[in-house]
């Protein structure tokens, strides 16, 4: 039962007011009913024209009727309810590390392959109402799709993405922000830009600047995402023992959950963790629940007008089976 703030017009319980005087003037007219007939002169002749007592049951269609309009006023008095909702109006920038390092194969089959398997069911599953747009960086950043709402065109752009040295995080925020802002602009309006969100899936291991708080740094344009109002949801994805083969060499090219929880931390963000094909998807799944819906309050009086109207016509039913008239 939601509490009263649930209501968004209390004032019809006034009614309940009424209810109960109807259930006081029955039990009186019951009560009188009962004295007039102790009054009857002759007690023999009462016996013979006066129907068989019929106990508690003539009770249940009164009872029934009130049960009904106790229901009809909780519905008038317009109960809400926290409901899931899809969102009709989001932004989200699927921003993803194509560094060399991505082709590591601690991750089966490699970073990147399983990265875009996963980035693409994120990409289907997402509300079809929400714009999603998609930012590859490495030594530098590209906008490969600006928010759209088709999807086929996001995964084309996923299935194209191809490594390249180095990794400028902040530069894949950056791009993200910027495109963020010139699709809200776009839009305008008078309810102004959508909320926005970015979901950056990287190793963490920034080398273009090799300082995070430089100015085109991962941590400063975390900080500026912060002031847009765009959270940043970090995935760090791989595990400690990657590496990969560079001119005969391996190197190591683990994580740096770290660097990625920072990010999430100064962007109003959250971070997740993902060191297999599976968790990846996992943790696409939990973004697409907290992207794609939204809790609101909505209208709950139906269920109740429907049981107010079912207890009306049980109560007339029972009233002439029992009593052959309406309570």
């Amino acid at each position: 039962m939601p509490s009263l703030s649930g209501f968004t017009s209390p004032a019809w319980f006034l009614l309940l007011i009424l209810v109960a005087a109807l259930l006081v003037g029955y039990l009186w007219a019951q009560r009188r009913r009962r004295r007039s007939t102790m009054r009857f002169s002759n007690l023999e002749l009462l016996e013979r024209v006066a129907p068989s007592r019929q106990g508690w049951p003539k009770h249940v269609p009164m009872a029934l009727l009130g049960v009904a309009l106790i229901l009809l006023t909780v519905g008038l008095a317009g109960p809400t309810s926290e409901q899931r909702i899809p969102r009709n109006r989001a932004t989200v920038l699927l921003t993803m590390d194509v560094s060399l390092s991505m082709k590591a194969q601690d991750v089966s089959p490699s970073r990147l392959r399983a990265a875009k398997q996963a980035a693409k069911e994120f990409a289907d599953k997402l509300t079809p109402g929400i714009n999603l747009g998609l930012v590859s960086f490495a030594g530098t950043s590209t906008v490969m799709v600006m928010p759209t709402t088709d999807r086929p065109s996001v995964k084309q752009a996923i299935d194209s993405l191809q490594l390249s040295e180095a990794t400028a995080t902040g530069e894949g925020i950056k791009a993200s922000l910027s495109a963020i802002d010139s699709f809200g602009r776009m839009l305008g309006g008078g309810q102004g830009p959508p909320p926005a969100r970015i979901v950056l899936m990287a190793d963490g291991g920034q080398t273009i600047p090799r300082e995070l708080d430089a100015p085109r740094g991962a941590y400063t344009q975390a900080k500026a995402a912060k002031q847009a109002g765009v959270p940043v949801s970090t995935i760090s994805f791989g595990t400690e023992h990657g590496s990969i083969r560079i001119q005969g060499q391996r190197q190591p090219v683990e994580v740096d959950d770290d660097a990625m929880r920072r990010i999430a931390d100064l962007s109003g963000g959250e971070f997740y963790k993902a060191a297999s094909a599976e968790q990846l998807r996992q943790v696409y799944d939990t973004l697409q629940e907290q992207i794609g819906y939204e809790i609101k309050r909505a209208d709950a009086s139906k269920p109740w007008f429907v049981l107010g109207t079912l207890a009306a016509i049980v109560a007339a039913g029972v009233a002439l089976l029992v009593g052959q008239r309406l309570p």
